[in-house]
């Protein structure tokens, strides 16, 4: 074990990561010999110097049967990760990873999240190469913060548009590219952020695949109820989204489609029957809470409606006419919409009248300039990172060859044609 680590503070000083990486992938089986001097080597070793030939020795002691004592590893892995250098950690990305996820599984068993949220959050930003990369660490944020109920530590990762996705070991990770997009779409969901909640589940119905996964079916039933809450239907799913995909799909969830065709009928009763029918399967799926908002969206939707129709209308003839079961929810109703922005309108308690009014918005203050104004710049900002992209793929190397290939290929066809019309 002197050896080993009188090899690491020596390559370690001289920079030389490519080389140290290298080392400690082949000192595995020797550090394993030593698994009872595993202790003291890691205490030996500055975190911030020895970030490489530290993580390798807390992996070690991962490995063993009973790695001990749980508070000391997790102080262990919380000091590492708070502390260690991100320039050498790039070296071994996949461990690094490796190292977040465990920790993670350990408090989610002993049901502790909390105490994970800073730690992931200070482990992305080690493990990213650029602010807009996807790590595999982002899907251990966001179980975390939805399993604390504390939501708000995981939106600056979710709010941030995605580049690029970090190959961890040399290969992407699919089920964390998944599993990010659905506690995303989660999150996102539990704020009422729909708009954002159904790109999320979008996302992980969409990706690239010959096979139906659990996260992906899980997506899809979220994807119909939020559809139905945000657009009052079932959104057309792209039409790159895999075939094998959809086939499966459907058939797997026909408790939500039937769910998505009584919503159509505009009849909060028919929906409300389908919904106590198909109740076991909502309730298995943890999905309850979504199908009443569904059906409070529908009470929305004809309130919404009758906007359009009535400049004035009685709390009590509104409640009869979306079958609210009295004038007071109705009202209820109608102040929700109010302070959520959905309609403008008053009421008057004294006759129990509602007044219906355009919207009030001129947009010409300077709130509302100010908004345009970022909309503009974000406009701006994704504009620029298209053409960026667009230079980086049309220099890559495979890519020009693809396409030089594909053109040699056209070339030689036309030259095939003209040739059979000479002989013609």
């Amino acid at each position: 074990m002197e050896d080993f680590l009188a090899t690491v503070r020596s390559i370690s000083a001289d920079k030389d990561y490519v080389q140290l990486a290298d080392y400690l992938n082949r000192s595995n089986e020797l550090l394993a010999k030593y698994a009872g001097q595993i202790e003291a080597a890691i205490a030996s070793l500055d975190p911030d110097q020895h970030s490489l030939a530290f993580m390798a020795l807390l992996l070690v002691k991962l490995s063993l049967p009973n790695y001990g004592d749980f508070e000391l590893l997790f102080s262990q892995i919380q000091q590492f990760i708070t502390i260690c250098s991100q320039e050498q950690i790039q070296f071994a990305g996949d461990k690094f990873a490796h190292l977040c996820h465990f920790i993670t599984h350990c408090l989610v068993d002993l049901k502790q999240p909390m105490r994970g949220i800073r730690m992931m959050c200070i482990a992305i930003k080690k493990a990213q190469q650029s602010p807009t990369q996807l790590t595999s660490i982002h899907s251990d944020l966001a179980q975390l913060c939805l399993l604390a109920k504390c939501l708000k530590p995981a939106l600056p990762f979710l709010d941030t548009d995605i580049t690029d996705i970090h190959k961890e070991g040399g290969k992407y990770d699919a089920k964390a590219l998944l599993s990010y997009c659905y506690y995303g779409g989660m999150i996102y969901t539990a704020l009422k952020n729909f708009e954002k909640a159904l790109y999320f589940y979008e996302v992980a119905v969409t990706c690239p695949a010959v096979d139906v996964s659990h996260i992906m079916l899980e997506s899809y039933k979220k994807f119909i109820l939020v559809s139905l809450i945000l657009h009052g239907k079932i959104m057309d799913l792209p039409k790159y989204t895999s075939h094998v995909v959809m086939r499966f799909l459907k058939p797997l969830s026909a408790a939500y489609h039937e769910l998505a065709s009584s919503y159509s009928s505009n009849n909060p009763n028919e929906v409300r029957t389908v919904a106590t029918k198909s109740e076991e399967t909502f309730r298995v799926d943890n999905n309850v809470g979504l199908v009443k908002q569904v059906v409070s969206s529908l009470y929305k939707k004809n309130i919404l409606r009758l906007t359009k129709t009535f400049l004035t209308l009685s709390l009590s003839d509104m409640a009869n006419r979306v079958q609210l079961s009295s004038p007071k929810e109705a009202e209820q109703y109608i102040l929700n919409m109010i302070e959520d922005g959905d309609i403008y309108a008053s009421i008057n308690q004294r006759d129990g009248m509602v007044s219906f009014h355009q919207n009030p918005e001129k947009y010409n203050n300077p709130k509302m300039l100010k908004k345009l104004d970022n909309e503009m710049r974000l406009f701006q900002h994704l504009d620029e990172k298209l053409q960026h992209m667009d230079r980086e793929l049309s220099t890559n190397p495979q890519y020009v060859q693809k396409t030089m290939g594909t053109h040699c290929d056209e070339d030689a066809m036309v030259g095939r044609m003209r040739g059979d019309e000479g002989l013609m």
